[in-house]
């Protein structure tokens, strides 16, 4: 008995020292953190589904409102989270050769994840960063602009006829539904190549999308237990994507790239790019168009112009084939879910964008091509304004490879602080965004503030809904052209209003870690009256 008292003793003593000690390594860094839970960290309340991962970090940031560098844990994972702009503009371009890696969320045996651009690292990442680059400049955008008109035009078409059938003047619909069914069928048509109708019938591509980016909460413990005890997961070979989903897609996009070698049968879309890709023979242009995607569009860096010979498998290429599906997927319906339920409860910004989509349609005999949706200056100014209130990704990280000072945290720290390698750091979009220091009103949906007359005003590195600097988001453009066509005709279609079930003011849900509005994203469609 007393030698099981003695070995209980010694199990709890050595647990607590270990807590004592991980919990203890920001505090020694001169880094001010939230008091933590043991196991938990700073995420007891986020797993308890008390409160948004969001709220968790606004909690930090009030407690420390003056610190360049707050701490935060994910469980036993210490992370460094950037509230200065200077500091940020440091991390993501001066100096980022110390930071061109981002975090792992899941083992290199994924075969969706694993080997995509998103989880690639140091060279490789270069490499195929520089390969994938070509494929999203704007001159390729303005190729698959019919695609996606024609998705579109279809999801008015059956929501027109859900309409007539309803036996009211309008439907009631969870725009993030609708707007899933619109991104699965945009991106199974301009990456896949495949005429897919999730509106009307649940086909098989539809349902494996939402196997791969419906973004449940045990796949957020998975990214937990994966960040926290990394070799385990690996030993465990474990993965975010049950296995029937990868292995169709892998089927897809190499039936498709032997079908069309066998057949000669060229279309302007992803799988063919993939195809220049695996011949080598995607090069780089001049793009003299890519100013004119709109504000919330990244500059590709000198790393994604570089040029470089490098053999990738069909593995790698299908990994970049399913990562465009999921960061297209999931972004554009999260953010046109967001921008339509702002537009429903800011009827004077719909007018206004209404009235400028009929004098285009009017000045372009109802045609739309991307130079149309480029043009368009309040399009621009309101979709820039939806991607500030409510950006894409709450937060983007990267991980320190190269020791860095990056200077004192706070003003109560006594010594630089000294970014180790394998370091995390994390910027949040969301907390700059929100920050009435550089957003007046910043609960306030205000497209004026990206007119051309204020954008100036809008400090560098406190905007960033795709990310900064050379690892940011290779699809923004793609993404941005995809909302701004949906935008456009289904607003000059149809009305969007609120109703009963509509929530205001809009709170995020608190039992998923992704963005979505607590009680859904819910507006009332109507057919607006033809023009007299």
């Amino acid at each position: 008995m007393i030698l099981l008292l003695t070995w209980l003793v010694v199990i709890i003593t050595a647990v607590l020292l270990y807590f004592r000690s991980v919990y203890s390594q920001l505090s020694k860094q001169g880094v001010n953190h939230l008091p933590t839970i043991p196991v938990f960290g700073n995420l007891m309340w986020m797993v308890m589904k008390q409160e948004h991962f969001v709220d968790t970090l606004g909690r930090c940031v009030k407690a420390f409102p003056d610190d360049k560098i707050v701490g935060h844990y994910d469980m036993v994972s210490p992370i460094l989270v950037v509230l200065d702009v200077d500091t940020v503009k440091r991390i993501t371009v001066k100096d980022f050769e110390h930071f061109v890696d981002r975090r792992s969320f899941t083992s290199s045996f994924d075969p969706i994840f694993g080997r995509g651009l998103l989880l690639l690292h140091g060279d490789e990442w270069k490499a195929m960063r520089s390969t994938m680059s070509p494929a999203f400049t704007s001159s390729k955008m303005r190729l698959m602009v019919p695609f996606m008109e024609e998705i579109a035009l279809e999801m008015i078409r059956v929501l027109r006829g859900k309409i007539k059938d309803s036996g009211k003047p309008y439907i009631d619909v969870e725009a993030k539904s609708v707007m899933t069914m619109y991104a699965n069928d945009v991106i199974a048509s301009c990456a896949f190549g495949l005429n897919v109708n999730s509106q009307a019938s649940d086909h098989e591509f539809y349902v494996n999308s939402q196997a791969i980016t419906k973004f449940k909460f045990s796949a957020f413990l998975k990214v937990l237990f994966f960040q926290c005890l990394p070799s385990v997961a690996q030993k465990l070979k474990m993965s975010l994507v049950p296995r029937e989903c990868s292995d169709y897609f892998s089927n897809v996009v190499l039936t498709t790239m032997k079908d069309r070698e066998k057949n000669k049968v060229v279309r302007n879309d992803l799988i063919n790019i993939l195809m220049e890709v695996k011949k080598g023979q995607l090069t780089h242009e001049k793009d003299d168009a890519e100013a004119d995607a709109g504000f919330a569009t990244v500059e590709e860096s000198h790393i994604g112009r570089k040029q470089h010979n490098y053999e990738w498998t069909d593995s790698d290429l299908i990994a970049q084939a399913a990562l465009f599906l999921f960061a297209g997927f999931d972004t554009v319906s999260t953010s046109m879910s967001f921008l339509l339920y702002e537009l429903a409860v800011n009827p004077d910004v719909q007018d206004r964008l209404l009235q400028e989509i009929r004098e285009y349609d009017e000045k372009n005999h109802g045609k739309i091509d991307y130079n149309v949706v480029q043009s368009m200056t309040y399009l621009d100014m309101v979709v820039s304004e939806g991607l500030r209130l409510w950006p894409p990704a709450a937060v983007v990280d990267r991980v320190c490879v190269k020791d860095y000072n990056i200077g004192r945290p706070n003003e109560q720290a006594t010594k630089d602080l000294i970014i180790h390698t394998g370091q995390a750091v994390a910027i949040s979009p969301w907390l700059f965004h929100r920050n009435p220091k550089f957003f007046p009103e910043p609960a306030k949906f205000d497209p004026e503030r990206f007119s051309p007359e204020n954008r100036h005003k809008i400090q560098p590195f406190t905007y960033f809904p795709f990310g900064l600097g050379p690892r940011n988001c290779i699809g923004s453009r793609f993404a941005l052209c995809e909302i701004k066509v949906i935008l456009y005709l289904l607003i000059r279609e149809m009305e969007v209003y609120p109703f009963e079930k509509t929530i205001y003011p809009p709170q995020l849900s608190k039992d998923r870690f992704n963005m979505h509005l607590e009680g859904g994203a819910w507006v009332r469609l109507r057919v607006r009256p033809e023009k007299s």
